[in-house]
């Protein structure tokens, strides 16, 4: 049986023994200039062998030279090199190397169970905050555990909390802590870059990244014992899951401009996902200091109010007052106002109203005291009023 690999004997070509044309003063063609390519010459199967060899001793050589060996007797040094990767100090890696030491994970237990949630300092002398939905089952007899970056958990009580704006103060036993530097949610623009620090299913330490989505967002939101939050949201599509409530969304310098609160979800009817689909929702930190600022000067808070009573039947556009005798506070800014009740409010301060959620949660974005502008509408006739808004009776 013959090897495969053998060659077949071929005739040669008698042209290539004939001597060149003789030059007869034209032009010679090009394809008589040519020659014919060379094949590079079989090599027998031993010298194939040895150069497999042959490269087989380089490569142990390199291997002693590698672990600090010789190289046929001499003795070679050589120079390990190592490369960094630089990360800018505004990269996303940056800015969590700075944030991370300021965010807490938040274990409650209560005779209900226990939970998870974030937090961050916001105080150096041991304030941090939080949503009031992660704290409040264990109000009552319950216990709460702060988990600092740094390994330690440390005992924490409630300061004070408010389940209208879902914010709490904790303080815990511990001084010269990294607090984390406010930024300013007013001048965030659609678009700009955030990152979502926290404990998602417990998870401590984890970080997103996304965008700021939308602004002024009426997102209400249920708590324990009926308490209902109403937050003048932004929207980012950086991933937020359970147990990221309470922690910070940051900005490109590393600021916090909110406090991860809410999510959306798709429901039962679409699979019953309920983590992230890109739909988050954050306090926008100038209330959430407000707030704060409340609650440690006096374990309290309050939201300014326009003093009408609303009716939550009512389907149309706007925001209706109820058509009852004490629909309108006497005294209070509707009433100086000149509103009555059946009044259907339609805009707020230069921004329409379409319904109920969004005028409470627009009042509530606002300060005691701010005078602000209302439309309305009376039997068919659109009239403007301006009220100054007062605090809510506690």
């Amino acid at each position: 049986m013959e090897n495969a690999e053998q060659e077949t004997s071929m005739p040669q070509d008698s042209s290539a023994s004939q001597p060149p044309p003789q030059s007869t003063g034209a032009p010679v063609p090009w394809w008589a200039t040519q020659q014919e390519p060379q094949k590079p010459p079989r090599r027998p199967l031993g010298s194939i062998v040895a150069i497999a060899l042959i490269a087989g001793l380089v490569g142990s050589a390199a291997g002693n030279l590698s672990t600090g060996g010789s190289f046929f007797g001499h003795k070679v040094n050589l120079v390990s090199v190592s490369n960094t990767i630089e990360r800018a100090p505004d990269s996303v890696a940056g800015i969590a190397k700075r944030v991370l030491p300021s965010v807490v994970s938040i274990s409650t237990e209560s005779a209900n169970g226990g939970g998870t949630g974030s937090g961050f300092i916001i105080d150096s002398n041991g304030y941090i905050l939080t949503n009031n939905h992660v704290v409040a089952d264990a109000v009552s007899g319950g216990r709460i555990r702060v988990s600092l970056n740094d390994g330690r958990t440390i005992g924490a009580k409630i300061i004070g909390r408010d389940s209208s704006y879902d914010l709490a103060v904790l303080k815990i036993a511990a001084t010269n802590l990294p607090a984390l530097q406010f930024g300013d949610s007013d001048k965030i623009q659609v678009g700009d870059t955030v990152i979502a620090i926290g404990s998602p299913l417990g998870l401590a330490g984890t970080v997103t990244s996304g965008i700021i989505s939308a602004k002024d967002r009426a997102v209400t939101a249920g708590g324990t014992e009926g308490e209902n939050s109403f937050i003048n949201a932004l929207q980012t599509d950086a991933a937020i899951n359970p147990g990221n409530s309470g922690g910070p969304l940051v900005d490109a310098t590393g600021a916090v401009i909110g406090v991860n609160s809410a999510i959306a979800s798709l429901g039962a009817s679409y699979g019953s996902q309920s983590g992230s689909i890109g739909l988050g929702f954050a306090i926008p930190i100038n209330q959430a200091r407000k707030t704060a600022n409340q609650l440690i000067k006096t374990g309290k808070s309050t939201y300014p109010i326009i003093g009408i009573a609303i009716d939550t039947s009512y389907t149309g556009i706007g925001t209706k007052i109820a058509e009852s005798t004490t629909a309108i506070t006497k005294g209070g800014p509707a009433d100086i106002g000149g509103l009555k009740a059946g009044d259907i409010i339609t805009n707020f301060n230069g921004k329409a109203i379409s319904n109920s959620d969004e005028l409470i949660v627009a009042v509530r974005a606002k300060s005691v005291g701010d005078k602000v502008s209302l439309e309305f509408e009376r039997n068919g006739k659109s009239l403007q009023t301006e009220v100054t808004l007062v605090a809510a009776s506690q």
